[in-house]
């Protein structure tokens, strides 16, 4: 549960940071750092974040309406 909140955290807001556009792999390739500043592929992997942490919310609701029973 816990971990699926903190990756889907990671991956909504590591995209449009400064972190994404100046890290190493991004730097070393430069085919690559086109590829990875797309707004589109930034707008993906947020939206793979947004599934994470819905994932993350549905099983921590369950695990509290499990104990109200």
């Amino acid at each position: 549960m816990a971990y699926f909140i903190e990756v889907g955290l990671l991956l909504v807001l590591v995209p449009w940071s400064t972190f994404w556009e100046r890290n190493y792999f991004v730097e070393a390739m430069p085919v690559l750092g086109d590829f990875a500043k797309n707004n589109f592929v930034r707008g993906a992997i947020s939206g793979l974040g947004v599934i994470n942490l819905y994932a993350g919310l549905a099983d921590l609701a369950a695990i509290m309406t499990a104990r109200h029973r």
